[in-house]
């Protein structure tokens, strides 16, 4: 049995980071992806090192390819834009990321392309949204997450925000927005019998990240400062570096849990004041004196049998290597079109019926190209025509 969303035909234009995250992971639950590929517009995702040894396919695009087919299309070309309207005809969704208004100048505007399916669902991820005054300006993670009102309080009092050390809004609300509003309106369509545009913008996702703040503030005016709340360094709850230059965190927020914690560092006596404490700026440079007492791995034993909420910040590598990531069965291995295998880190939704089936690692550039021009019930001549053409790059 394939995965839950086996059936499901997607149409994917994206390049980058946030469109090809969220189509990877429809086509890790069953979904068939095809990427049309720009013979003449660069990937970045494909000259990103490092590159698989012995070849020059990057490990991003053997990531964020896996289990797609993928076809080169000049859609400057009239011919192409003609193959991509036959295969909407038996697509249920397209998922695109230019800016607003160049998929239409390409006659593949959801307006287009909803004349040859009017159950097409489409999808657009932009920087700014397809309205508003920002529509058309350029942008990357960095100014969605300055624009959300997120960084206006991340980080250090004396240092300001602070860069993460993933896309946050490219991923969290680019690729997964895209996600869930492609799943909505699939049911929605299966509900009506009609599709529908959907229209991302990552800022306006990093902006309703403002939850628990963005609410206070819509209550009582007040903006949230750096280091002036509970979960952004305003109390105990925060990371602490060891002796050995790493870190380990401390999230107890509840009762039981800061009194173990207490207890555990040899200071029974800050329990009664809380996480929370009104005496931070004494007590926190006291606590991170205790912590820089002893390694990473001491205070890892130390709290090994404690619930205090306590974690040690791990590397990348061991954090995939770790007996919780092996036992969660989040690294896995996919084939390369040479056959050999190489590892990459698994869809991370468990589905106890339909279980995901991965496809093999992606590849650049359109390999199937000639095989789906094919099935779409062109000739081999016709298609060697084209090719000769520039249709397909």
């Amino acid at each position: 049995m394939g995965g839950p969303l086996e059936g499901l035909k997607i149409l994917d234009f994206t390049s980058l980071l946030p469109g090809p995250y969220a189509t990877m992971y429809l086509c890790d639950m069953g979904a068939s992806v095809l990427k049309v590929c720009s013979p003449k517009r660069l990937d970045l995702a494909d000259i990103t090192p490092p590159f698989i040894n012995g070849t020059k396919l990057s490990a991003t695009t053997a990531f964020l390819g896996r289990g797609k087919r993928s076809i080169s299309l000049n859609l400057k070309d009239p011919r192409a834009i003609r193959i991509v309207h036959r295969l909407v005809a038996d697509y249920d969704i397209v998922v695109e990321q230019f800016r607003p208004g160049v998929m239409s100048k390409l006659g593949l505007g959801y307006e287009d392309l909803v004349k040859t399916n009017p159950a097409l669902t489409y999808c657009s991820i932009t920087g700014y949204g397809q309205t508003g005054p920002l529509n058309a300006k350029a942008g990357h993670d960095i100014n969605y997450l300055a624009r959300s009102g997120l960084m206006s309080y991340s980080g250090r009092k004396e240092s300001g925000p602070v860069l993460t050390g993933m896309q946050i809004a490219d991923v969290a609300s680019g690729s997964h927005n895209a996600v869930i509003g492609i799943l909505a309106a699939v049911i929605g369509r299966n509900q009506t019998g009609k599709g529908q545009h959907i229209d991302i913008s990552m800022t306006d996702g990093a902006l309703a990240f403002n939850s628990y703040y963005g609410a206070g503030f819509l209550t009582d005016g007040a903006d949230p400062q750096r280091e002036g709340n509970w979960l952004n360094g305003g109390s105990l709850y925060d990371f602490y570096e060891t002796n050995d230059g790493r870190y380990i965190s401390f999230g107890g927020l509840e009762p039981q849990f800061f009194e173990a914690f207490c207890t555990a560092v040899g200071r029974p006596d800050l329990i009664p004041g809380g996480v929370v404490t009104e005496d931070i700026s004494r007590i926190k440079p006291e606590i991170r004196e205790i912590v820089r007492s002893r390694t990473q791995e001491e205070w890892t034993r130390v709290f090994q049998d404690v619930d205090a909420c306590v974690e040690p910040v791990l590397s990348v590598s061991e954090a995939l290597g770790d007996g919780h990531a092996r036992s969660r069965g989040l690294v896995i291995e996919v084939a390369l079109p040479s056959g050999e295998k190489i590892r990459q880190i698994a869809n991370p939704i468990k589905f106890s019926g339909t279980p995901q089936t991965y496809g093999n690692a992606g590849v650049p550039g359109g390999p199937h190209t000639k095989e789906v021009v094919l099935e779409l019930g062109y000739s081999e001549e016709s298609y060697r025509e084209l090719e000769r053409e520039g249709v397909f790059g």
